[in-house]
């Protein structure tokens, strides 16, 4: 049974400050103290993430430590100023990490080839996640967990980083000040040590409301760069934006698409989530959305990408049916199919929206 009872103590020194300090305030210890009986009865029952949460000082590292001593304390990585997925560890192929920063839901290749140091806060939580779980074989525990992304940023990550943990089956435990996490995160147990209570959960994080409005064509500025080919837009595209508690997260464009055989057919020009929102379905649900007012106006919409994450998520989708398996097509501008397009020098899959 996961349990402890210690304590913890930490020698005073002597100096004319700190005796000036203990005869202000009437203190004659010569050590501090602090006392520890953690119980976390988790034997009896399978677990992928635990959380212990409580407040600085609270005591939430020395517990994680003490009680759960076979674990993998994470307090960060050495990073060059390579790329990223250079500093991964030798042995893996380039398969498995883009694999794994795909499923922790990071999933924009040109940040992929930045070095660690340029990454956005939420863009390194996540890619430190994908290269711990692939180079340590070991359960962990990820000491403050969250503690330097914005709030909204970090529920959205702990919803991805959750879903990855528990598809690798792996045991995870994140260590955090931040109570915001916890329906979010959707931990199989909660040590809060502010309380010193332990209690089990089941929780469905909470729903994400997103909002669709059309778009200009100068706030493309907004997601060019997340991009993962090149940074053109059509103008004449129609424009879309999800925006999560007005914040801009998302943008989808339409097109028209001639096609030899198939009438009065449009398609997805470009789509982008913002890197921090990725992995929790909102590219394929804002697609959704919005192919769904042109298929009720009659307007079929398809899809070319070559982008993994979408391939996988757009699969097993009940909106989207693959009308061609992931392969490398000729440019064949003269009958219009891939017209304006560079897809010939890619392997690509094709998806219609069904609805």
């Amino acid at each position: 049974m996961p349990s402890a009872k210690f304590v913890v103590q930490t020698k005073i020194p002597s100096s004319f400050r700190v005796e000036k300090v203990k005869g202000q305030f009437d203190y004659d210890a010569s050590v501090v103290k602090k006392e520890f009986d953690v119980n976390i009865p988790i034997e009896d029952f399978e677990w992928n993430i635990g959380l212990i949460v409580g407040a600085s000082g609270s005591g939430k590292t020395t517990i994680a430590k003490r009680v759960f001593k076979d674990f993998e304390l994470f307090e960060g990585f050495e990073w060059s100023d390579k790329t990223i997925i250079d500093d991964f560890a030798s042995n893996l192929s380039a398969i498995d990490i883009t694999d794994s920063l795909n499923k922790v839901g990071f999933s924009s290749p040109p940040d992929w080839l930045k070095p660690f140091s340029v990454l956005s806060n939420g863009q390194r939580m996540r890619a430190e996640l994908a290269r711990l779980i692939l180079e340590c074989d070991k359960p962990v525990i990820y000491d403050e967990f969250t503690s330097v992304v914005d709030r909204q940023v970090a529920q959205i990550g702990s919803a991805a980083i959750q879903k990855f943990i528990r598809r690798e089956k792996k045991q995870f435990i994140a260590v955090s000040c931040h109570y915001d996490i916890e329906q979010w995160l959707e931990p199989d147990w909660v040590y809060d040590a502010n309380e010193k209570q332990f209690y089990r959960r089941s929780l469905r994080r909470p729903e994400i409301k997103v909002d669709i409005r059309k778009a200009q064509q100068s706030e493309w500025k907004l997601f060019k760069e997340f991009h993962y080919l090149d940074a053109s837009h059509n103008n004449a595209a129609h424009k879309y934006i999800a925006e999560i508690n007005g914040e801009a997260v998302a943008w989808c464009s339409v097109l028209h698409f001639p096609h030899p055989k198939l009438k009065n057919c449009k398609r997805i020009h470009r789509i982008v989530v913002k890197p921090d929102y990725q992995g929790i379905g909102i590219g394929g649900r804002f697609m959704s959305e919005v192919a769904q007012d042109y298929k009720k106006a009659g307007t079929r919409i398809r899809l070319v990408t070559s982008a993994p994450s979408f391939i996988y998520g757009l699969s097993a989708s009940k909106n989207w049916m693959m009308v061609r398996k992931p392969s490398r097509l000729k440019n064949t501008a003269k009958s219009g199919v891939l017209a304006g397009t560079t897809s010939d020098a890619r392997l690509t899959a094709s998806f219609e929206f069904v609805g």
